[in-house]
């Protein structure tokens, strides 16, 4: 027997959804986790995330890379979207826009583990990657993220212009 785990969803599926221009996390929605007790990641690529710079107002844009542990709640991926699309008017820096997506996701769902990369495209002859990480207090993934930090990014990609 298959769980409707998309009963408490209102916009998965949904073709009227209003979109919000403007930080709103409120759009989160989540569902139940089919797997408890087991440990998996759930990886989401982001490539057409925009956020406004909050001195010039131009924009920036950046690949999101979002990669969680759930525990029971898990984010649904539509309500992720808008979420995302709510910061095209959100004027941020890329390092503070990469920390409240994962502080949001982090209260929403309270994963085992979340990390968050954002890579954006060079303006001004410089790109930013900022990436943020949580591991649950006093558990393994605490110091999985102790771990994960202090050995991100030791091997950079090639960068060929983005």
């Amino acid at each position: 027997m298959t769980e409707d785990y998309s009963k408490d969803l209102s916009l998965l599926g949904n073709q009227n959804v209003d979109y919000k221009f403007d930080y709103n996390p409120e759009i989160l929605e989540t569902f139940e986790n089919g797997h408890i007790g087991r440990d998996y990641f759930v990886k989401f690529n982001c490539p057409e995330f925009t956020t406004l710079c909050p001195m010039t107002g131009q924009p920036d844009f950046a690949t999101i890379y979002i990669s969680y542990i759930p525990d029971v709640k898990m984010v649904e991926s539509k309500s992720l979207k808008l979420y995302l699309f709510s910061f095209r008017n959100h004027g941020g820096f890329h390092e503070n826009s990469i920390n409240m997506i994962v502080d949001d996701l982090v209260e929403l769902m309270d994963p085992k583990y979340i990390e968050v990369w954002g890579k954006f495209t060079p303006r001004g002859g410089i790109s930013i990657d900022p990436y943020v990480n949580y591991g649950r207090p006093g558990t393994k993934y605490e110091a999985m993220a102790d771990h994960r930090m202090m050995n991100h990014d030791m091997y950079p990609e090639k960068i060929d212009n983005r």
